[in-house]
């Protein structure tokens, strides 16, 4: 419980300022691990406050007292503390610090506070720091876009490495619900395979990671059937445990928890659930400190990084768009222009393959001439499938003899960053092992470092704004039988794919019903079925920002309708998947009561797709409205339904788990309401006809 503090405390200044200055101040908030007192949905996480994304915000009950707590990881001094508040601000609030995360201390106090961005300079120290606020400015609770503490570190350890200890590692469980959802599932690296235990507290999953290691972070994927409370624990036999986190307020969908503990098993302990079901976990993921050394042998490369950690130094990107080589390259209906300077060309979706025809052996190699001789010091390959257990990262001033600055005889694939350190004008992957019984194969071949003659790749898009702003939307208010407005959307006649069975009209079945809906109508006649399909390709091409439709889907055998994102460059020669999808809102009418959220690439698409069901057991989407969103930035999607957050893609896990993350440039809008197709199957005597998809309105915000 909270501790009244001397009024004392009430000395220390408030200073409003929208850039202090910090000339020895760090940052150390950012994507530590956040808890609260409250928060209004799960889609306002404690979380939400210290991912460093001013579109992403966590909010409270509407009652006082509230607080937000971070767990800085390590005893830090601070300095000062950023509130960046969304309209839900405090009046009277105090920021205090604590040791152990029970006793604190106040550092500043104030009850004029004002709202928008308030700078507070703090004199104080502790692991923990808190927002502890006693009175709203409005009838609602407090809400924060960022929570961010400056000041320095204390010594810790090691880093963190971004590698998922626990994959593929063995896991066990106190019980599962039934056979399809294994202990193992939860760390597969599949975001489509779950754990799930019997319907009763307390449970566990643990995972043996090996040997014992420093455990300096987790991330748990929940399903629907979350843990409110629950505690993450090591051990060094697997029988004696010691709690490293602990919390009764788990917000559910992606908790990201950064913490400090050794040993070969960790688990997560789970006391009180936030549904009638057991617990379920899409993926349980485990990091730890050190450098993630994967075997290499000169170098100091980490060999498995698949994080967004920049280039250390002053180090820039060399490689890109510079003459390369290969010892053989593909080129046929399988692997077209797969050419040595597709892994150079900054653009994630392509890549190069040795020949399939003479490539398919060791050794194998790829090679890029910089330009100019050059001090390397970082080298990140996005792997395919096809991928080196064996090679060497080597260099030359000449293009003929070589020195390694890097080997392993243990690569894994996926995305793996390589701090080397060395010298020359030409850097060559040199591979004489493959994973399988093809070739080899790179999305990308980044080389970093300083010297050469770089090419600046083309710019990266702008992140959302904060706070976001409506860039396009459509409420669908038109008289009734007229067609949607023709200045935001184009009608997309002609066959479905997928083993469709409509034909899509131009027109003829999107309607509005003059009450503010959009009819998308699917119907059955003497000569086949009908439908609609319509997009914003001609009109509005966006890249990240909040997506949102409120829609009533239909709902019987055969039908799926969707909401979805196509990348734009598909109308311009792209071909599908390296264009990429993102399936906001996917049903088919045989289940009435999930919805579907995928991600498709070159890597993974279709059946093998990154995606997440959203559940309701025994409801159908069919007999309502609901609100189905995405909210997409340079690093991470979050798909939601109604508000409730559900399935979170990070860039950093999803390349190092299923592939390239490929949705850094335009998409656009479509709705849909097929009929048929390979998932849910043809309609049968069951089915009825018409079909109607119901569309309140489509908005976007950046």
């Amino acid at each position: 419980m909270f501790a009244c503090v001397a009024a004392l405390v009430a000395a220390f200044a408030l200073v409003i300022t929208q850039t202090p200055a910090r000339a020895a101040s760090t940052l150390l908030s950012q994507g530590k691990a956040a808890t609260a007192s409250s928060t209004e949905n799960a889609g306002t996480p404690a979380s939400a406050a210290v991912d460093g994304d001013n579109g992403t915000r966590w909010s409270s009950a509407a009652a006082d007292p509230q607080w937000l707590q971070v767990d800085l990881g390590t005893t830090s001094t601070l300095d000062s503390v950023t509130l960046n508040w969304e309209t839900a601000y405090a009046t009277a609030y105090q920021i205090q610090t604590s040791t152990d995360g029970t006793t604190w201390t106040s550092v500043h106090s104030t009850t004029t506070g004002k709202g928008g961005t308030e700078t507070v300079s703090v004199n104080g120290s502790g692991r923990y720091v808190r927002l502890y606020t006693t009175q709203r400015a409005t009838q609602y609770g407090v809400s924060l876009w960022e929570f961010q503490v400056y000041g320095s570190a204390g010594s810790t350890n090691a880093a963190c490495s971004t590698t998922n200890a626990a994959l593929h590692k063995t896991a066990t469980a106190s019980s599962t619900e039934n056979a399809g959802t294994p202990a193992s599932a939860a760390v597969d690296g599949d975001n489509g395979t779950r754990w799930s235990s019997a319907a009763a507290d307390p449970q566990w999953l643990q995972v043996d990671l090996g040997s014992s290691q420093p455990i300096c972070g987790v991330q748990l994927n929940w399903e629907t059937a979350y843990a409110k409370a629950y505690q993450i624990q090591v051990s060094a036999n697997g029988q004696d445990w010691t709690s490293v986190y602990s919390t009764t307020t788990g917000p559910g969908a992606t908790e990201l928890i950064t913490l400090s503990g050794t040993g070969r098993y960790v688990r997560m302990y789970g006391t009180q659930r936030a549904t009638q079901y057991g617990y379920s976990l899409w993926e349980f993921q485990v990091f730890t400190g050190g450098s993630g050394d994967t075997g290499g042998t000169t170098g100091g490369g980490d060999g498995g990084d698949g994080g967004t950690t920049p280039p250390p130094g002053d180090a820039t990107l060399l490689s890109y768009g510079k003459p390369a080589t290969a010892s053989s390259y593909q080129d046929d209906a399988n692997c077209g222009g797969c050419t040595p300077a597709k892994a150079f060309d900054h653009d994630p979706a392509t890549r190069w393959a040795t020949s399939d025809t003479t490539g398919w052996v060791d050794p194998g190699w790829i090679q890029v001439d910089l330009g100019a001789t050059a001090h390397i010091t970082q080298v990140v390959l996005q792997w395919d499938p096809a991928y080196a257990t064996s090679y060497q990262i080597q260099t030359s001033a000449d293009g003929t003899n070589w020195t390694s600055v890097y080997s392993t005889t243990s690569g894994k694939g996926f995305k793996e960053t390589l701090n080397v350190d060395g010298t020359g004008r030409y850097v060559r992957m040199y591979g004489t092992a493959r994973s399988n019984g093809y070739g080899y194969s790179l999305y990308d071949f980044d080389v970093y470092g300083t010297g050469g003659d770089p090419t600046p790749p083309p710019a990266a898009p702008p992140n959302p704004g904060n706070p976001e702003k409506v860039v396009f939307d459509d409420e669908f208010n038109g008289a009734a039988g007229s067609e949607p407005d023709s200045s935001k959307w184009s009608q997309d006649p002609g066959n479905g794919q997928n083993g469709e069975l409509e034909t899509y009209t131009d027109g003829d079945n999107t309607k509005m019903d003059g009450n503010g809906n959009l009819v998308i109508e699917a119907d059955k006649t003497s000569t086949g079925y009908t439908s609609g399909r319509i997009n914003t390709s001609d009109h509005f091409n966006f890249t990240y920002g909040h997506v949102e439709a409120r829609i009533k889907v239909s709902g019987t055998q055969g039908l799926w309708p969707a909401f979805w994102l196509l990348g734009s460059n598909f109308k311009t020669g792209t071909p599908w998947p390296q264009c990429g999808e993102i399936d906001i809102m996917e049903h088919v009418g045989s289940v009435p009561d999930a919805v579907y959220s995928t991600l498709h690439a070159p890597a993974y698409n279709g059946g093998n797709g990154d995606g997440s069901p959203y559940t309701v057991a025994g409801s159908d989407f069919s007999t309502d409205f609901h609100t189905y969103a995405l909210d997409w930035d340079s690093g991470h999607m979050t798909f939601s339904v109604d508000g409730n957050a559900f399935f979170t893609v990070d860039k950093a896990n999803l390349e190092q788990t299923r592939g390239p993350w490929i949705y850094d440039h335009p998409f656009y809008i479509i709705l849909n309401n097929a009929v048929g197709g390979d998932w849910p199957g043809a309609p049968d005597a069951t089915s009825v006809f018409p079909q109607k998809m119901l569309v309140d309105y489509v908005r976007v915000s950046q």
